[in-house]
């Protein structure tokens, strides 16, 4: 092999290596996104279930006029 050759291929490492770090962190991030979400998502439900369950026969919601009238 020649030395330009084997150059180009470090390169080339070089940036898959770079590329694959960068993607590896977008990753992270996303998942770490995700658990935010879903925890939000169980305590919102939770949260709702607990509100129907306080106010039986009603939808759970309050129902107060809203501020136009």
């Amino acid at each position: 092999m020649t030395e330009q050759r084997l150059e180009h291929i470090e390169i080339k490492l070089t940036m898959q290596e770079d590329l694959l770090d960068t993607l590896n962190q977008l990753v992270y991030q996303q998942q770490k996104k995700m658990t935010e979400l879903e925890n939000l998502c169980t305590a919102l439900a939770r949260r709702l279930q607990e509100v129907t369950v306080n106010a039986p026969g009603q939808s759970g919601l309050p129902h107060d006029r809203p501020p136009h009238y």
